[in-house]
């Protein structure tokens, strides 16, 4: 029996409320609901909690933590590298490891995804809705032999038959940690999600070969199981399959908000970005903070927004934008 599935009594036809996402000053605190709560950069707070993960992320501007809270009881643990919670049917597991340990990037992506398919696999909540995956100098390499090229090929190759229903929603960012270490995280939850595209974009697995051996293998976003909240993949300035505004940030805010807004009417969700819609930016260049808080402030002014300095894993983009839309 994987841990904690005893603590799970639920109607077996109600989807699970879906966890709601919170931006708050550090301070540490858990509650016995508390699915997974994290921290950005360097300075951010150590627990030995199974539910806290450091992201290797530097925060621009106050330091907040990110929670996810559930209207249930949550039990926790570590297997080795692997961290995890559940409660209310809803799982969170992380995965941190040294790709030198792994014999380099595509190894160490393929360890992680295989580390998180099992684990998955082996629960009630067998349905992955959202993934973020960070690594060290994402963009470095020519060619095929780009990192996030590799961390391509190895996350396919680990993922295993917890995906064959469909890609979730997912994030792919560098960071300026240890340049060796993998950060990969999920949520997951016992009932199929829905995945929607943006008729904007080609759909990321399609991608030409252009792109590498392996195109990228996520949705766009995932409607949750309630089709209540969308969970929305890592959007940038990509229109077609081509990146767009190369070197003007301010052109790629635009078009990224234009891409946030379709995602919205393409799974249904009411137009906009209010006090519903929490937001997290990577931005390539710790100097763009104030250009992306101006635009923020004028056409998303009541989103909570959490920024954080990021690679974008195209060279050319300068800023990508994830969250949540909530209906109600």
């Amino acid at each position: 029996m994987p841990p904690g599935r005893e603590m799970r009594e639920r109607s077996p036809l109600a989807a699970p409320p879906a966890p709601t996402v919170t931006y708050r000053p550090s301070h540490g605190a858990f509650s016995s609901h508390t699915l997974a709560a994290f921290g950005f950069g360097h300075d951010a707070a150590h627990h030995d909690d199974p539910r806290w993960l450091r992201v290797a992320l530097e925060p621009l501007g106050p330091g907040l933590e990110e929670v996810w809270e559930v209207d249930a009881e949550v039990l926790s643990g570590r297997d080795g590298d692997l961290r995890w919670s559940r409660g209310g049917g809803w799982l969170f597991a992380a995965v941190e490891c040294g790709e030198g340990d792994h014999g380099g990037t595509e190894a160490a992506a393929d360890y992680a995804y295989g580390l998180l398919s099992r684990f998955v696999a082996s629960g009630d909540e067998r349905h992955v809705q959202r993934i973020w995956n960070y690594l060290g100098g994402i963009n470095d390499g020519n060619g095929d032999d780009e990192r996030y090229k590799h961390f391509c090929t190895g996350r396919i190759r680990g993922m295993g038959d917890v995906f064959a229903q469909g890609y979730p929603a997912a994030t792919a960012i560098g960071h300026h940690a240890d340049p060796g270490l993998l950060q990969v995280y999920l949520l997951a939850t016992d009932r199929p999600g829905t995945p929607v595209e943006n008729p904007r974009q080609v759909s990321a697995w399609r991608y030409p070969r252009q792109y590498g051996r392996t195109p990228p293998s996520f949705a766009r976003a995932t409607l949750l199981p309630a089709d209540d909240v969308l969970a929305i993949s890592g959007t940038a300035a990509v229109v077609g399959h081509a990146s767009a505004h190369a070197g003007d940030i301010a052109a790629q805010l635009g078009e990224t908000l234009r891409n946030l807004d379709t995602l919205l009417a393409t799974g249904g969700l009411p137009a906009g970005f209010d006090h519903r819609a929490p937001l997290k930016a990577y931005v390539r260049h710790p100097s763009d903070e104030a250009i992306v808080r101006a635009f923020a402030a004028r056409h998303l002014p009541d989103a909570p927004l959490l920024l954080v300095h990021g690679d974008i894993c195209r060279a050319e983009l300068l800023v990508e934008i994830d969250g949540w839309r909530y209906r109600g």
